[in-house]
């Protein structure tokens, strides 16, 4: 017995070991209104080694930040934004599209980077576009604010679950009620028990302490969180994403300035 759990711990150390010399990937954004460099999180694999893929392929050289929310996102890499001329809607690029990888570890605090999408109508599991990115800017929220996120999201999803599972057999329970107490009160846990545990299932949002505390002091973008894939953050020159998200814009929030990027992979 001693020897098997002695060799049951040396096997979890190696690989402790192994996931401690796992490499961290930098990558440096240059861009003709300073340089942003982000860290890419080891959490999230699949894209962090597309978006190397794509650096290496030198996929996003040239092309802009062509999309800025004020105290939102700054947006780019898509490749019909390179070269595009003044006033050109853009962000219709050719997609590459990979499975979503969502962890309440990676949220979308400030300076998170991260995977945009298409619409969820269109892409009903949340497939990143790796080939393009966004940095958030966002803002501090109050706990309230919060509040509201969440409820915006999981009173529907309440809702409708009480209307499949409860609504059908309300009649019963009325039936049961004044006759069989006994028989109402299992069959009103049986329904609850549906409703919790499909609710449990659901993409219901509950912030953690942990992002309550970032959203509230550092800021960010709540209500993105569960919707998009964040796989980095920035850890230097956040001032020039602030830059870049002050620009002016058109109607379809291009800045009226270009900002061509060139992306390279740093060692740290």
């Amino acid at each position: 017995m001693i020897r098997i759990l002695s060799t049951t711990l040396l096997v979890l150390l190696a690989l402790s070991t192994v996931a401690q010399q796992e490499p961290v990937y930098h990558v440096l954004i240059a861009t003709n209104m300073g340089n942003v460099k982000v860290k890419l999180y080891n959490e999230t694999p699949e894209h962090r080694d597309n978006f190397l893929k794509l650096i290496g392929e030198k996929h996003f050289d040239g092309t802009l930040f062509y999309r800025v929310v004020e105290n939102f996102v700054i947006q780019g890499g898509s490749q019909d934004s390179r070269g595009a001329a003044p006033g050109k809607a853009i962000g219709y690029g050719d997609a590459l599209n990979i499975d979503s990888e969502f962890n309440e570890a990676c949220y979308h605090k400030r300076g998170a980077l991260c995977a945009p999408r298409q619409p969820q109508d269109l892409n009903h599991f949340k497939m990143s576009d790796i080939s393009q990115f966004y940095i958030v800017k966002g803002r501090v929220y109050s706990e309230t604010e919060l509040d509201n996120i969440e409820k915006a999201t999981n009173n529907p999803i309440m809702i409708d679950l009480k209307k499949k599972f409860y609504v059908p057999r309300k009649a019963e329970l009325d039936s049961l009620k004044d006759v069989n107490p006994k028989g109402f009160n299992n069959l009103l846990k049986e329904i609850k028990d549906d409703i919790q545990f499909h609710y449990n299932l659901s993409d219901k949002k509950e912030f953690t302490q942990a992002q309550r505390k970032t959203y509230t002091t550092v800021g960010g973008t709540p209500e993105l969180d569960g919707e998009y894939t964040v796989f980095g953050e920035v850890v230097e020159g956040f001032e020039v994403v602030n830059k870049i998200a002050n620009l002016e814009t058109d109607k379809n929030q291009r800045p009226l300035t270009d900002v061509k990027m060139k992306l390279i992979v740093v060692n740290e």
